[in-house]
């Protein structure tokens, strides 16, 4: 029994290397290629070390680290969904949740149902952990279009209103990290890295 738990929390390590193959839209701070949803992991899981003494409410920063290796894996099946494109987004809980079965069902049942339980808590937003955890995971890529004069903004025509509609839920975990962002985002549009508010633009 003891070698069957082993081979099957083998797999599961070996499973999990494909999230380094997954491509997401955000470009590195240096321009030079898209990050992949394994660097996605590791950037937010230490950002929300660094960042913690922001968080609205105290948290057990143990629990948010591993929300936040786990939450994406799994893109491993469903892909990097793309956050502006509703069409995309139609079915993305559904092909999630399918993912979120097989993957974690490769790992002996009770660290499964824990890895699971994880991923379920990040998608609800209902706990001090997760709040903070999906802080994290927003603030990161708009911190990379802000280092990269909006690359990914620009590539795919996103404007400010989309932007704040999508990113509003820092507030809820991180409210002075979310003021700050507000603040980058004036100035992202006033440099025209970000499509203004309205049909001739604006700031927010």
């Amino acid at each position: 029994m003891e070698s069957d738990r082993l081979e099957s929390q083998l797999a599961f390590v070996l499973e999990i290397d494909r999230l380094k193959t997954v491509l997401r839209r955000t470009t590195l701070v240096d321009g030079s290629r898209r990050e992949n949803s394994a660097e996605h992991s590791w950037h937010i899981a230490l950002m929300a070390v660094l960042l913690e003494e922001h968080a609205a409410e105290e948290v057990d920063l143990g629990r948010v680290v591993r929300m936040l290796l786990v939450h994406d894996l799994v893109e491993i099946d469903a892909g990097d969904t793309f956050c502006y494109d509703p069409e995309a987004n139609a079915d993305k809980e559904e092909r999630e949740r399918c993912a979120a079965e097989r993957i974690f069902g490769l790992l002996p049942a009770d660290q499964g149902e824990e890895l699971s339980a994880l991923w379920e808590e990040f998608e609800a937003r209902e706990t001090a952990e997760a709040r903070y955890a999906n802080a994290v995971d927003r603030l990161q890529p708009m911190l990379h279009n802000l280092a990269t004069e909006g690359c990914s903004w620009q590539k795919h025509d996103v404007g400010v209103e989309q932007v704040v509609e999508r990113n509003a839920p820092i507030g809820e975990g991180a409210p002075i990290l979310w003021e700050h962002a507000r603040a980058r985002l004036e100035e992202a549009v006033e440099r025209g890295w970000l499509r203004g508010a309205g049909p001739r633009g604006g700031a927010l």
